[in-house]
């Protein structure tokens, strides 16, 4: 008989990637040290990657490999989220490269070539290397053609070659059409991985399974019950530094673009016919092709710029007085729009979503707010503390999902309050949560796609948020809002126009 543990489709044994290596393009820069290579130092810790696994950073700096294994070191000291054991560090440091060069050099990809031939041969990597593009976005096709140029890009059929590349995908929908184009010229569709870390994320996850593996929410997950949905992504941090990057660009094409219709679309999407990959995708895109703008943009959206204040108890600087921030800059760091939503489930449930920097706190959640009962038993006064039901997917910082329903209080009168039913993963596992980028990373050196959005899905978002975009451009200067409040007057007047209120997460 067949030992059900050994099946590969047994979902308890551990995934273990095959041997290979990662290359990593811009390994000096705050993502690569906080987040990619500590999350390769806790897929090791776990046993995930194999022996040989072979670590390249590439950039322009003066180092060597004894440089670049500190980096690498004092990153995962710092950053991992497992506890630090010198043996795994030394197995994962024996496999560590660096490649000092240019990204437009022909003679530095031409030594990453040699270097990389190397590690077939002494770290046994077969020929399996995948390449992350951690750079800025203008670099993408610069990489793209040496990668191609040296032969690096070029797959066989016993040996993969990937190509990961990180947000933003593109500056609007024409810039991410002409970016593919060069992609796709060179790698094959299976062999790109978009990174949304929002989607390694275990609520994002949690919430097909919620959905799907469960009878109690499917039945009711539709326009017969649901008055609207709210999805917030707020930070109470200013742009720390990335000055650079983020003015430009802004909050809607940082955050709405990617993460937040991503998550309005596994909140509304069709049960797929599989978890396969191409089955997830075609729900998603359905929904993503379904959205719709009201017709008066303006009324039912908001944009905004930190001021000036206090947060926290410490003053803080507004956007424009940030360091390299143009003073008469017109970037947004406030962002919120109603979407609404073209088909038989969802119709006449209008989706709010909306993301901000020096807000009240740092959360981020999908709140699905049900209608009221459509006879009220209870009196006017013993329900007057009583709001709309809601299911809330807490997707940071305290991962899990609230439930908020009506409940009688205890006594002699007959009085309905508000009560909330919570489940937080780190009170019901025993397991921590891996950290998105652990799923993602190992994701891409199985050569498992569903987590990574295509181009398609890249393509229908971009057309959702370009008219809205080209409307704001006409604005000129976005509105002020107080730094640790929640946004701009502006945010609150849309929603009141709709009666309805934002939640305070």
């Amino acid at each position: 008989m067949t030992n059900p543990l050994r099946s590969p489709d047994d979902r308890r044994l551990p995934r273990v990637a095959g041997p290979c290596s990662l290359v990593i393009f811009g390994v000096t820069g705050d993502l690569a040290r906080k987040k990619v290579m500590p999350a390769i130092y806790d897929l090791a810790n776990r046993g995930l990657l194999p022996p040989g696994f072979a670590l390249v950073g590439f950039a322009r700096r003066d180092w060597d490999k004894q440089d670049f294994a500190q980096i690498v070191h004092d990153s995962v000291r710092e950053h991992s989220r497992t506890e630090f054991r010198e043996d795994v560090w030394q197995q994962l440091a024996e496999g560590i490269r660096f490649v000092a060069g240019d990204l437009t050099s022909e003679e530095s990809f031409d030594e990453l070539r040699r270097v990389v031939d190397e590690l077939d041969q002494t770290r046994g990597t077969r020929g399996n290397h995948g390449f992350y593009l951690s750079i800025p976005p203008s670099m993408f096709p610069v990489v793209i053609e040496q990668l191609k140029r040296s032969g690096l890009a070029q797959s066989t059929k016993d040996a993969w070659r990937r190509v990961v590349i990180e947000k933003p995908f593109g500056h609007d929908a024409k810039s991410a059409r002409e970016l593919n184009n060069v992609i796709a010229g060179v790698f094959p569709s299976g062999s790109v991985f978009r990174i949304d870390h929002y989607l390694g994320k275990e609520t994002v996850q949690n919430m097909m399974a919620i959905r799907f593996a469960n009878n109690l929410y499917e039945p009711i997950w539709n326009s017969n019950y649901v008055d609207h949905v709210q999805i917030t992504m707020a930070e109470d941090i200013g742009i720390a530094g990335r000055a650079g990057y983020y003015d430009g660009i802004g909050a809607a094409r940082d955050v709405i673009q990617n993460h937040l219709l991503q998550l309005v679309a596994l909140t509304a999407m069709e049960e797929p016919t599989s978890l396969q990959a191409d089955a997830v995708r075609i729900e998603k895109e359905k929904i993503l092709a379904s959205i719709k703008l009201p017709r008066d943009i303006e009324k039912h959206s908001a944009r905004g710029q930190y001021a000036a204040g206090w947060q926290g108890g410490v003053e803080v600087r507004g956007y424009l007085q940030e360091e390299g921030i143009n003073p008469y800059s017109t970037t947004e760091t406030f962002a919120a729009v109603r979407l609404d939503i073209d088909n038989r489930r969802w119709a006449g449930v209008p989706f709010y979503v909306r993301t901000g920097k020096r807000l009240g706190r740092r959360v981020t959640e999908v709140a699905v707010v049900f209608k009221k009962v459509p006879r009220q038993l209870f009196s006017p006064s013993s329900t007057q503390e009583l709001s709309n039901n809601a299911v809330v997917f807490r997707i940071q910082p305290d991962e899990g999902m609230t439930v908020r329903f009506g409940s009688k209080v205890p006594g002699t009168s007959l009085e309905v309050r508000d009560v909330s039913m919570d489940f937080a993963y780190g009170d019901s596992f025993t397991e921590a949560s891996p950290e998105a980028y652990e799923r993602l990373i190992l994701d891409v050196l199985l050569g498992d796609p569903p987590l990574f959005p295509r181009h398609e899905e890249v393509n229908l978002q971009w057309q959702i948020l370009d008219p809205i975009l080209e409307r704001w451009d006409k604005k000129g200067q976005p509105e002020q809002y107080a730094s640790g409040g929640w946004g701009p007057q502006s945010a609150y007047d849309m929603m009141k126009r709709d009666g309805r209120m934002w939640r305070r997460p």
